[in-house]
């Protein structure tokens, strides 16, 4: 098995045994962050043979809890635990460590529609569906000019606990305040007629695989899965195509807390991609293991420095260098074996 196959395995505990000389450092969450993890463990086990690196993905709901419950090492996640959620964390204080920033696309396949805009308020409509058709005159009216088909919409959602959820639905109740219904949160209450995925994957194969779906995806698995996505209306008045370039311009003049938690949703900047959100790795601040703990601490180094070179091929933004220079300062914060 090969290290890439190895980064994907979904682990359960520890699984087998290493060999003695090799650091194991299990992890799992943000689907968002997938493929970058799966790029840099690549790299970085390449340049420390006696790591393994192992992220099993699974949302970021989960990435919290195993967290939380001991069961892994780091944690990646799209959006940060809540105060009551940390109370019941087995090793104390975290850390969050800045990834990257992405944009969520709002993706969807409808025959003879190769391009689409939507205004927040519409976006919020079709989603809680208020808006049924893809003829509706709230969608027309933000394309003039286009064919829009008698046909009905599909909604897509995540099925699991998901910081892209968190995000999006943020998005929404920020940006189309005085339309969206369904308020916020890793998980929603979503319509009965409305399909779920599991993973930024498992809707973009629900939105490729039905005439007329529309949902929310990652660049990355939106590409990835060949998938239309739409211009989204910014706070500027101007619609946004998702690509990397428009979601480092949400990043520009980022508020950041002292913990590192910020958020680019709906950023103010006229090329700024209205849906991009960020993501982080999670870690305890004290690391009894030193060896472990060590391994955390290059890793995460990795993904804030060297690793931030690879974003851009895959669809993500880098840090902008503020933030980079915060998430670099802040790793003396990380007390390996103490």
């Amino acid at each position: 098995m090969n290290r890439l196959a190895v980064a994907l395995v979904v682990f359960a505990g520890c699984g087998g045994k290493a060999a003695t000389d090799t650091v194991t450092v299990n992890a799992s969450g943000s689907t968002f962050q997938k493929a970058f993890q799966e790029v840099a463990i690549v790299k970085f086990t390449k340049a420390h043979p006696g790591v393994q690196v192992n992220y099993g993905g699974g949302g970021s709901g989960k990435g919290r809890k195993d967290l939380a419950d001991g069961v892994v090492a780091f944690a990646g996640a799209d959006s940060p635990y809540k105060d009551a959620e940390l109370t019941a964390a087995k090793g104390g204080a975290v850390l969050y460590f800045p990834i990257l920033l992405g944009a969520i696309t709002v993706a969807y396949d409808v025959p003879g529609v190769d391009k689409l805009q939507l205004a927040p308020e519409t976006v919020a409509k079709i989603f809680q569906r208020d808006i049924t058709k893809w003829n509706d005159p709230l969608i027309v009216a933000d394309n003039p000019g286009a064919t829009l088909p008698d046909l009905g919409i599909v909604v897509a959602h995540r099925s699991d606990g998901s910081g892209t959820t968190d995000n999006f639905t943020k998005y929404l109740a920020k940006a189309a305040s005085s339309v969206w219904k369904l308020k916020s949160g890793s998980t929603v209450e979503w319509s009965p007629d409305t399909q779920a995925g599991n993973g930024n994957g498992g809707v973009a194969q629900i939105v490729k695989s039905t005439k007329g779906a529309i949902g929310y995806v990652d660049l990355s698995d939106a590409k990835a899965s060949g998938l239309a996505y739409a211009a989204i209306k910014n706070a500027t008045g101007a619609f946004v195509v998702p690509t990397a370039a428009s979601a480092s311009a949400a990043g520009d003049g980022i508020a950041v807390d002292d913990k590192l938690l910020f958020s680019a949703l709906d950023a103010p900047g006229a090329a700024a991609y209205p849906i991009t959100c960020q993501s982080w790795v999670i870690v305890y601040a004290n690391q009894a293991d030193a060896k472990t703990g060590q391994a955390i601490a290059d890793y995460v180094k990795f993904l804030v420095t060297d690793a931030q070179a690879e974003l851009t091929a895959l669809d993500f933004a880098p840090l902008p260098k503020s933030l980079q220079d915060k998430a670099i300062a802040q790793l003396a914060q990380l007390k390996v074996g103490k």
